[in-house]
This record gives structure tokens, sequence and C-alpha cells, in this order.
């Protein structure tokens, strides 16, 4: 009895802490299917308000309402020692997806994590360029946490000991379904603050969910024309007499280009900058900048935040800056109005007024030893740990503002983003180079809210030098990075031809692209993303061994394979990248005919097939009534008001539709409804096919010449 008596009072103990430790949710429908719920007291600085992020209501409203896809009273919420814990239900089917911007794994269920802005260091840990707190669920919901903090979280790992799912114990001796990771029922985090906004997005599908999370982040970006073409960046030191070598090189040879990267050497001083041009190299930049525009190359310019006592306007910003220094240069506290107009008033005048068009923004990332520590200050009173994930957000935003001010789209890249991003003019990119991951990376970019390229800078071989382009072909951004190697599009005769080819059918395909980011602008959807968000998609559910040797790992189980090397681009591409080695490769096709992009031929229905395509092309395949509009292969994308001829090519047998987009190319003027959507219809004859197109808006864009109508599936 009087042990009873313990247990009991010991029980009524626990009870009465848990309690006392629980917090409310006070949940709201904020926008058509999104909810947001409060927890305790919010920190003022959050990820939302430091993009400044606008929701676009008319999107989210079309999208129209939802039902809440949780039991709210099973989302639980805790304060202890000043950090805020909460947790969301996990059924045993779910998988997760998402959680930032990962390179290894498409599967997150099973996870521990801490989303950290970083360099990412080889290991999908949380620690990565966009350790977004957004997770989609396979049930079609997602999950926002709105916080500026280091985030741990637990992706279905902790089994409580009150779980109304707890699993039955088994005895790992004698029974063989014994796993050593058993069924967790909940998704739970730890919030190092007093409180914080969670926000909840319905599907019902997951890319629904998505579509929210983006829409609610103000859209994708719509880059003007120029920056969907070809880019090469040139090595370090180059000077204007060898950029505009390299330029007319392209052009002798037949390459297509439209901007040029220029790198850390175009300013007097690097790592600290001075964000002034050197004088030395470039003598008269506006004249250069100018003569750039005139050949129809625009110029980004590299940077990293961080000023030198050399920079112009170092003395004012001082006072303005952190505690820690960056490679010797003062960090300026961006939060700060005085320090925003000190150091962009720079940029502005010194460089985008005589004409450049946009920016890679460096080493905003890490590794820990390069940026700020922890224990460093900020004159806002900011935490480091606050700017360390956002930094980047700041960057882009203040950037992106001085172009949008002069109705100029630009387009760039960047180290660092996070939740809120969204509609930020900038690709990640980063200093890691694995073909495979870097596939994966532009997989996961599409739970992330992001974009990401996977540049190609240097190859061992021809035959990997190809692999990497083609797949880049088929990115946000078509980029050489060759501010180390100097390397050029020819600089492996073996395969110049074919990588020749494939840079100028990135440009054949330019209206296809341009249109699908439209709609990531105007409807949410990622122009790149994971197979896993198609419908009819099989995730043909393998398993492969771990290892299996428990004397090197006694806890080693079967794990599921995940299809982590193809991805959708667009409405109707299927992309299945070929990597250094690979002769043959399997492509997992959904339900429904798919047919092949070159030759339209049939491939498969809801099938794995097995391919050889040779080093000409890589796997891409167009769903059934697939329409890819093309125009003809240009050395430099459209100019605005620019009309082009269009050959729209139709695969399959089903009928097509597809909205063509169409705008000036260059400037926000789409806002002001300067924009039109062009309905293609395509339905097959005894004879061929029978297309149309709508006529154009009177008062809106039309950039259309003459059309092609092309039959590509002959049987």
């Amino acid at each position: 009895m009087k042990a009873a008596r313990i247990l009991l009072g010991i029980a009524l103990l626990l009870s009465h802490f848990f309690k006392a430790n629980s917090q409310s949710i006070t949940w709201s429908e904020v926008m058509p299917g999104v909810w947001k719920g409060v927890v305790g007291s919010p920190e003022a600085y959050d990820l939302l308000k430091a993009a400044g992020t606008s929701p676009n209501m008319e999107a989210l409203t079309k999208l129209g309402k939802a039902d809440f896809p949780f039991v709210q009273q099973n989302i639980v919420a805790s304060l202890r020692d000043g950090k805020t814990q909460l947790r969301f239900p996990l059924e045993k089917n779910e998988q997760l997806y998402g959680f930032g911007l990962n390179f290894q794994t498409v599967h997150q269920r099973g996870k521990i994590l801490e989303l950290h802005v970083d360099h990412y260091g080889g290991k999908d840990n949380g620690r990565t360029h966009a350790p977004t707190p957004f997770y989609i669920s396979s049930n079609g919901y997602g999950v926002f946490i709105n916080t500026a903090r280091y985030l741990k979280v637990w992706a279905g790992t902790g089994v409580r000991k009150d779980s109304e799912n707890f699993p039955t114990p088994k005895d790992r001796n004698t029974d063989k379904t014994w796993a050593s990771r058993p069924y967790s029922d909940a998704v739970e985090f730890q919030v190092p603050a007093a409180g914080v906004e969670i926000y909840v997005f319905a599907g019902p599908k997951p890319l629904d969910a998505i579509k929210r999370y983006n829409l609610f982040n103000g859209g994708g970006y719509l880059p003007p024309k120029w920056g969907l073409g070809f880019t090469q960046r040139v090595m370090t030191r180059f000077t204007a007499a060898e950029v505009e070598k390299e330029i007319y090189t392209f052009k002798e040879k037949g390459y297509p280009l439209d901007f040029v990267g220029l790198e850390p050497g175009w300013q007097s001083k690097a790592y600290p900058g001075t964000f002034t041009w050197d004088m030395g190299r470039f003598p008269n930049p506006q004249k250069f900048v100018a003569d750039m525009l005139n050949k129809g190359i625009r110029l980004n310019l590299w940077l990293n935040p961080y000023v030198s006592p050399d920079a112009p306007f170092y003395k004012e910003i001082l006072p303005l800056t952190s505690s820690h220094t960056v490679w010797l240069g003062v960090v300026p506290d961006l939060t700060l109005p005085k320090a925003r107009a000190l150091f962009f008033s720079q940029l502005q005048q010194n460089q985008i007024e005589i004409g450049v068009s946009g920016y890679k923004i460096d080493e905003v990332d890490g590794y820990d030893h390069y940026l700020w520590p922890d224990v460093a200050t900020f004159p806002s009173g900011l935490s480091a740990e606050q700017m360390r994930q956002t930094y980047g957000l700041l960057m882009q935003r203040y950037t992106a503002e001085i172009f949008k001010k002069r109705n100029q789209r630009t387009f760039g890249l960047v180290r660092a983003s996070n939740g809120g991003g969204t509609s930020f003019p900038y690709v990640l990119y980063n200093d890691y180079y694995n073909h495979e991951d870097f596939i994966t990376a532009l997989i996961n970019s599409g739970f992330a809210g992001v974009l990401w390229t996977p540049e190609v800078r240097a190859s061992k071989t021809g035959e990997e030098w190809l692999r990497r382009f083609q797949s880049n072909v088929f990115s946000p951004m078509a980029m050489i990075n060759a501010w180390s190697s100097g390397t050029k599009p020819w600089s492996y005769p073996e395969v110049e031809k074919q990588v020749k080819s494939f840079a100028l059918l990135r440009m054949q395909m330019m209206p296809y692209w341009y249109t699908e980011f439209a709609k990531y602008h105007f409807e949410g959807t990622p122009p790149f993303r994971a197979m896993n968000l198609e419908d009819g998609f099989n995730q043909q559910l393998n398993t492969e061994k771990a290892n299996l040797n428990l004397e090197e790992n006694p806890y080693a189980e079967a794990v599921s394979k995940e299809i982590k090397d193809q991805y959708m681009a667009g409405e109707y591409l299927l992309v299945a990248p070929m990597f250094t080695g690979q002769v043959t490769r399997k492509v997992v096709l959904p339900k429904g005919k798919w047919y092949d992009f070159y030759t339209g031929e049939f491939a498969g229905e809801g099938t794995v097939i097995t391919v050889t395509p040779g080093l000409d092309k890589i796997p891409v395949y167009v769903k059934d009534g697939g329409i890819i509009p093309m125009m003809p292969a240009m050395l430099h994308a459209p100019k605005s008001g620019e009309k082009i001829d269009l050959e729209i090519r139709y695969y399959g047998e089903k009928p097509g539709q597809y909205l063509l987009y169409d705008d000036d190319g260059e400037t926000f003027n789409y806002e002001k409804g300067q924009y039109s959507w062009r309905q293609i219809n395509i339905q097959r004859t005894a004879n061929g096919i029978k297309g149309n197109i709508s006529a154009p808006e009177k008062n809106k864009p039309n950039t259309l010449g003459k059309i092609i109508w092309t039959l590509m599936t002959k049987s």
C-alpha cells in the first residue's frame, strides 16, 4: 500500500508539472487554407519580419478554402527553461519532406536535425544554406515554424511513454521483427524562446500545401528572360579586356551568353571589401558596363558584405556594426536603417546606377570559423544567432528593393536563405561539388521555397563535364562558375559538340522555362520539384540493406530506398540525369503514358524502365498530351518587346492544353496587369494534329511571331 501511494504521488507530481508547463495555442485562419497558431510570447524579430513578406492574397483565394489538417487539441505546446516545445501528430504511414535544403535525402522521417544556417558540410543534419523550418507531409499538409532561432527537430524519433500508439516491446534475442528505431507518433520541435508563431498550410495534396506556403511568402520570383539564359563566371582577377575577349570568343564560337559574373577582383580590395571598382583592372567602369550592355551582356558582381577599413563609408558605418569581424571586415547591422542606407547606397551609386544587373552574395552562410561567433553582439540588440539565421534574407531583400524601385528585374546568386525568402531574385549555390547530391538538392529546393543551381565548375574527364552540363541546363540557372579553373564550355574537345547542343537547347526552351517560372510566381508551383509531388507517382518502396555487419553496426536494418535522382521540370517534363560512369539507369515513370523528349517515341506507362541514352543526351520524358513551346536557338534572350517565332511541340495522344505566359521580360509592369496568358489547344487528327492559340488581348504584351506546330509522336 505504501509503495502504491508513493507511485500515485509521483504520478500526480508529474501530471502537475506537465500541466504547469503546458501552453495553449491560439489558432486563427489568416488566409484561405492557412492557419496561424500563437504560443506564449513570440519574439518581435522572426523570419517573416526579416524577409518582409507580403502574401499574394488573390492567388491564395483562388486556391480556395480547405479543412484544418489536424485535430487542434492534438498539437501540443509547452514551455520549459525559457524554451518552447511543440509536438505535431504523425501517423504510422506518413512520410515527411522538407526541413530545408538537404543534399542527400528526400525522405526526412526519422531525422534529428538542428536547423542552422551554415555552409553544407557533407551531412544532412540541419546545417545547410537554407534551413527552412517548413515540412510537408505525404498526407497533404505543411507546417512552418516562424523563428529566427536555431531550431531542433525530432522528425518522428522520440517515443513517449504516455503515447496512445506506444509500440509493443519485443525481445531482440528471439524476435526477428525487433527494430532499433520503433514507431514514433510525433514531430517535435524545440525553440529557444518563450513563445513562437506556427503556420499550418492545408492541402488537400502535398503540392497544394507547398503552393500555399510559396504564395503566403509572395510567390516565387519571376526572373528577367536574360536570367534564364546562359551565364559564365570569369576568373577572379580578370581585367575588363579579358572579360571582353571572353565574350567575343563565346560569340565567335556560337555559344549563347546572357550574363557574366565578375568575381572578387572587380573590387579594389576584397576579403574584406571596399565595394569600389579596381581602377587597374577596370579603368573606366561606366564605359565598360555600357559596352557590355550594348553587346547584350549583363554583369553580375560578386560581393560579401564585410566592410574593409578602405571602403569609402567605413568610418560612418563602424558604430553600426557587430562586435566581431569577418575576414577583418566589419559586419553591418542590416536591421538598422542608417546602416542599410550607408551600405546599399554604395552599391546603388557605384554599380547599379551605371548599369550593373545583379549580385552574387557570398559567405553569408558559414562555416562557424568564417562567420561571427554566437557570442558576438549587434547594436540593434538582436542576438548573433538571429543575425546568422537571417543575414542572407536581409542581403537579398535590400538588394532586391533597389532594383524594384528602378522597375528593373534582377537575378543573382546567394549562399544563404531561410523561411520567407521565396520571392527573392536569388538562386542558392555552394562550394560542395558532388553531382548526385546536387540533384538531390535541386529536388529538395521545391520543398524549401528556394531555388538551387547544380553549377558546373571543372571536371576530371570530358564525360563528367558533359554529364554535369546536361543536368545544369535543366535547372533554375544554367551556369559555369570558372572563377578558379577558367573552364569554358569548349574546354573538353571530345564532348564540345554535345555541350554546345545542350547550351543551345537551354535557349530553345526559354518560352517553356519562362512560363513555368511565371506559374511559380502567380500560382506557387515550384518549377523544379520532387517526383513525390507528381500525381500517379509510385515510390517503388524497395528496401536496400544498410551495413548488416553487426560487428561494425549492431543496430543495422534494411532501409527504404528513395527516388532522389530524377525530378519534374515544369508541368510536363521528367528529367533523369546521368552521372559519370553510368551507362544505364532506371527511371520510374508515373501513371499515364510518357514519351521521349527528343524523339517523341512512347517510353512507358506507370512502370520502371531501364535506359541506355549514350553520351549525347540525358533521359527526359514528356507526359501524354504534353506541350513544349520552343523558340529559335538565339545567342541572347529576347529583348523587351522583341517578337520571336514559336515551335509548339506536342507529345502523345491525349488532347493537350497549355497556358503560355508573355510580358516584356524585364520590368515589373506585369504587376500592373501588363502580361498575358495565351491558351494553346492541340488534339490528334487522322492526318496529324490540329492546334490553335488564343488571340492576343488588346493592349497586352504580344511577342509571338510565326507559329509552327510539330507532332513529336508519329505513331
